[in-house]
């Protein structure tokens, strides 16, 4: 069975930089620097706490990047 898993994303959307957390809007209108730098801090703390995490970020391009903490046994 999969461990639950907290999601932080940062992707273009509406032509701001947005930062989702579990699909769940956080903030929006910032550079794409400053919305991954939220959603690192973001995600550092869930960990802190010892959730698992996916941090999941869209380049420039539409291309996404996809980070993973914590346990990742397939069930």
């Amino acid at each position: 069975m999969k461990e639950p898993r907290v999601q932080y994303a940062v992707t273009m959307k509406d032509g701001d930089w947005t930062v989702f957390c579990d699909g769940d809007f956080r903030t929006t209108g910032m550079c794409r620097s400053a919305a991954i730098e939220e959603a690192k801090a973001l995600a550092f703390d869930a960990g802190e706490r010892g959730e698992n995490l996916e941090l999941l970020i869209q380049g420039y391009y539409g291309d996404m990047s996809r980070r993973l903490t914590g346990e990742q046994k397939e069930g």
